[in-house]
């Protein structure tokens, strides 16, 4: 029987923007590279308060990346959605859509380098 989800992965061109991505916008930590047998190159990395990892691979020999629209996103939370987004937008990526209030909070959406789309929400506002 399953027991708990170890990763998520999300296959990229261009590890190394990405990676950054990840890290210097979303503030993930890196806890992890190597090259597989098959010669992937994988980076694992995590949210502060989360156990769940996140693998980047890039393989060439897989072909080409092809992201699907609305198909995946990853969702993190964030404590200030304003700040977060001035943040985000220093570096280069401005929020895609939102922030929208709902009833639980705001949320909002960024497009990662690839075009994998991540949602951010700010519980309780």
């Amino acid at each position: 029987m399953i027991r708990k989800l170890l990763h998520t992965r999300y296959r990229v061109a261009d590890l190394d923007k990405t990676i950054a991505f990840y890290k210097d916008v979303l503030g993930l930590e890196e806890t992890r590279r190597h090259e597989s047998p098959r010669g992937s190159k994988l980076v694992f990395l995590k949210a502060p308060e989360s156990e769940e990892l996140i693998e980047i691979c890039q393989y060439d020999g897989s072909g080409p990346v092809e992201v699907g629209h609305d198909l995946t996103h990853l969702a993190f939370s964030v404590d200030d959605m304003d700040a977060f987004a001035k943040h985000a937008e220093s570096k280069g990526y401005p929020l895609s859509d939102g922030p929208t209030q709902s009833k639980s909070g705001i949320f909002a959406f960024i497009d990662a380098p690839e075009g994998y789309e991540i949602e951010l929400i700010q519980h309780g506002s």
